[in-house]
This record gives structure tokens, sequence and C-alpha cells, in this order.
């Protein structure tokens, strides 16, 4: 019988799952959202949208996989051989995901480099659009850019040399991968609070308009900024879970990781809008006309900023991206090793031939992102993974797992092995609260993508890029349950 991978400390399994939730978006999405709906009022809908909904899908991803004992697709498997498509199609959806997130990483790789001397220059924008050659439609392709190959190239040399031997690598690269973000963003706080104007970017990030929070989009903001926060649906903590020895703390490690994700997204702000703050008032702006979210944020108004700063601009330039690849590489081959782990469970391949096949695979399915429209499709792609694919997957699991399995099940299963035991209000919220939020978020969501197009683009490339690749999820899932599964 095949030993399973296992976790060589609890820390490690802590530090990996933390990782896996702390990315990108922690620094460059949470703090516009937050400033966006309502600032410190914001966060009362965010702590409730974590308590009712990102905790308790988190303890259920963990009991499940902890239980089975197989990353996503082994797991709904014994479950119910039928439910197996469904636990493959959670796996895609980090796939696709993982296919662009290294493109970003790619960025982040350029950017380090350009770091050295400033090269962006004062027309941060018109770089960045150079940089990547940014054309003006999706269906204009634009060029080549080698450069951006290069750094996709060297993103998966080291995501691939990140879950090398599945989680023995992963379990000693994370202790750096989160360790220096973290003191990254706490050097950064320091920076940012400590420049002048930092006290009017804070204020507009924190302050509370409670009057918004009878506004039905702020709470749905919230419940989607929670939901793709702690990379549940994924099917990153069902693999994760599954190599923790069999007598491990679940509930406690679902809250500890749970929390420790969602302070670092408010204490990122704090980086983030002190130097906001120092911009505007660089430029004799209000706060609010400075104020970007997403690549806007790290390729063109930072940089600006680092630019301005008043010593050491390289050096924190540098220092910047640096914590971007650090935060990314870890979500990456979480990523990554969810996929590695359902194949590996499957067809029983080492984990060279499965780590090297998935990581070059995902290369090729990168490359076209290389091109001048490849932020353009990046974007559209993103939208609709993260809005309807990762949503349709956790309302997947609320109703196979509480409804068809038996929520109950996994409750005592969970409260068996765990320090502190759940009651009844779990099984309540992933049975109700949790799937009719997510039917109101999906059709919602599905309701503004008829009446009109997102961000503008053209409804075939909407269709191509964004539907296309929600319709192919599940046929694909559905055809790797049906390949013959090895040694069983």
């Amino acid at each position: 019988m095949e030993v399973r991978d296992r976790w060589g400390s609890r820390t490690s399994f802590v530090l990996a799952s933390i990782g896996s939730a702390i990315g990108l978006g922690n620094v460059w999405r949470f703090p516009y959202i937050c400033y966006a709906n309502g600032g410190g009022a914001f966060l009362i809908a965010w702590l409730v949208a974590l308590f009712t909904a990102g905790i308790p899908l988190m303890i259920l991803e963990f009991g499940l996989g902890h239980k089975m004992q197989g990353a996503a697709s082994e797991a709904f498997y014994k479950v119910n051989k039928k439910f197996e498509w469904f636990g493959w199609m959670a796996i895609l959806v980090g796939f696709f995901i993982v296919c662009y997130y290294a493109v970003i990483m790619s960025y982040c790789f350029n950017y380090g480099i350009h770091s050295f001397t400033l090269a962006w220059g004062e027309n941060t924008a018109k770089f960045f659009e150079k940089t990547i050659g940014l054309t003006q439609s999706p269906f204009e392709m634009g060029g080549f850019k080698k450069y951006i190959f290069l750094g996709l190239l060297t993103s998966w040399i080291f995501i691939v040399l990140s879950v090398w031997k599945g989680v023995k690598t992963v379990g000693k690269v994370v202790y750096a991968t989160v360790i220096i973000p973290w003191i990254l963003i706490i050097v950064f706080i320091i920076r940012g609070v400590t420049l002048p104007g930092a006290v009017d970017g804070l204020i507009f990030y924190l302050k509370p308009e409670f009057a918004k929070l009878l506004k039905p989009g702020v709470w749905l903001a919230a419940y989607t900024q929670v939901f793709f926060s702690l990379s549940v649906g994924f099917g990153i903590m069902i693999a994760y879970s599954s190599f923790l020895p069999r007598k491990s703390d679940i509930v406690n490690n679902a809250f500890i990781i749970s929390m420790a994700n969602c302070a670092t997204s408010f204490l990122a702000g704090f980086a983030i809008f002190g130097a906001l703050g120092y911009y505007a008032n660089l430029l004799g702006k209000p706060v609010a006309d400075v104020v970007a979210a997403g690549p806007g944020l790290a390729f063109v108004t930072y940089p600006h900023i680092i630019s301005n700063l008043p010593f050491w601009q390289p050096l924190f330039g540098v220092l910047f991206f640096l914590m971007l690849l650090t935060l990314g590489i870890d979500s990456a081959f979480s990523l990554v090793e969810a996929v590695a782990a359902g194949v590996r469970d499957k067809w029983k391949l080492s984990h060279l031939t499965t780590n090297l096949s998935v990581g070059a695979i995902a290369l090729i399915l990168g490359i076209p992102l290389t091109f001048g429209a490849g932020l353009l499709w990046l974007d559209i792609v993103d939208n609709f993974i993260n809005k309807f694919g990762l949503s349709l997957i956790c309302l997947g699991e609320c109703i196979l797992i509480g409804w068809v399995f038996g929520s109950g099940k996994i409750r005592e299963y969970v409260n068996s092995l765990s320090e502190f035991s759940i009651g009844k209000w779990w099984d309540f919220f992933i049975r109700f609260i949790t799937p009719i939020v997510l039917l109101f978020l999906i059709i919602m969501e599905l309701k503004d993508r008829i009446i009109s197009s997102y961000e503008g683009y053209p409804r075939l490339a909407e269709f191509l890029g964004g539907w296309l690749v929600i319709i192919l999820l599940p046929i694909i899932g559905i055809i790797l349950m049906l390949v013959k599964r090895r040694g069983k």
C-alpha cells in the first residue's frame, strides 16, 4: 500500500495554508474594496462574512480532505463515485488561475529588475503599456514580448522547484515565502505611515460610512472578498489537509489560518493607503483621485510613488516587487500542488512526472498571455473564473456535503480531532446561509453580465475568454472522471 505524503510539522501545514490564502489580492484588492465600500463600516460586513461563510467553508474543506485522505477529485470520489467530476472541476478552476497567475509573477520579475534603475521614469502608465505591449482590443494580439516570456519561464522554474517533492519541499519553502512577505509588509507599513500626507490616505481607507451597510452591494463585496481571499474552492485546502497526520486539530487550524489571512489583508491597507496619501499630497490632488486597485496599483501607481520617495528609491522598488513575488509564489505553487495531488491520487504517477507535466502544460497555456493582448485576456478570464467558477464550486460543496453526504458527518469527524468543538450552527451555515449568499452572488453577477459587458469588452471576447472556460470545466472534469484509474 502506498504511503501518503505527510507534512513535517503542524507549523509547515499552517504556514503553507496561510501562504496559499495570502496572495496578491491581499495587497492590491482588499484595501481598495474596503475603501470603496464604507471603509471602517465595511470591516463589519467583512467579519460577518468571514465567520458565517469563510471559516465554515475552510472547516468543511479541511474536514473533507482529512477524512477522505485525498485531493479534491479523490475526496469527492470517496463521497460518491458520481461526484468525482466535481472534484476535478474544483482542481481545474485552480489550474486555469495559475496559468495566468504566473504571468503576473513575470511582470513582477521584470519590474524587480527595472527597480534597480527606476526605468519606468515619470510616465509609469506609458512604461507599463510599453513593457507588456498592451493593445487596444482583445482581438488585437500585438507582438510577442520575450522578456515577459522569460519572466514566465523563470516563474515556472521556481514554482515547480517549490513542489518538487510535494509537501516535503513545500513544508521547507514556506518558511521563507511566508515569513519574508510578512516582514516586508511591516517595512512598507512603517514607510507608508511615516510619509507626509499618510494620515489623509489612512482616513480614506478606514473612515466609516455606516449608511453603506444598508446597501446589498457592500455585503456582496464582503462575501466575495472572503471567498476569494481564503483559497476555498480551488481544491487546495482539501489536498493540503489530506497530508496531515491522522490525529490533527482541524477546527483550530481553520480559525488560525483564516484569521492570519484576514489580518494580513487589513494591515496591508496601512502600507498601501499610507503611500497613496503621500502620493496625493505630492500631486496636490484628493486621495480619491489617486486610489487604484489591481495591476494599475502595482505597476503604475506604486512605481510612481517609489520614484518620489525621499530616499533609497531603488531599494524600496526591489523590496516591493520582492514582496509581490513572495506573496504570489505561495498561491501559485499551492494551486499546482492541488492539481498534482489529484493526478497522483488517480494515476499513481511520481512527483517528478506529475510536477513537470503540470508545469509544462500551464507554461504552454500561459504563452498567449505574453503577447500584447495578454493582460486583456487575463482580466476577462480572471473575472469569470473567480466570480462564476469559484462561486459555483463553493455552492456545490455546500450542497454535496451539506445535503447529500451530510454536514453532520463532517462536523462529528472534525470535533473528534479538535481542541474545541463546533456546534450545529456550522451545519446551519453550510446548508443554508452560505449557499443562499453564493446563489444570490451568482444570480446578481449573471444579471450584470446579461445587461452589460464586462469592462466594455466585446461580447465575443467575453464568451471566448470567460463563458467558454466555465462551460469547459465540467466537461473536462467528466472526461477525467471517466478515464480509468490506475492501481484501483
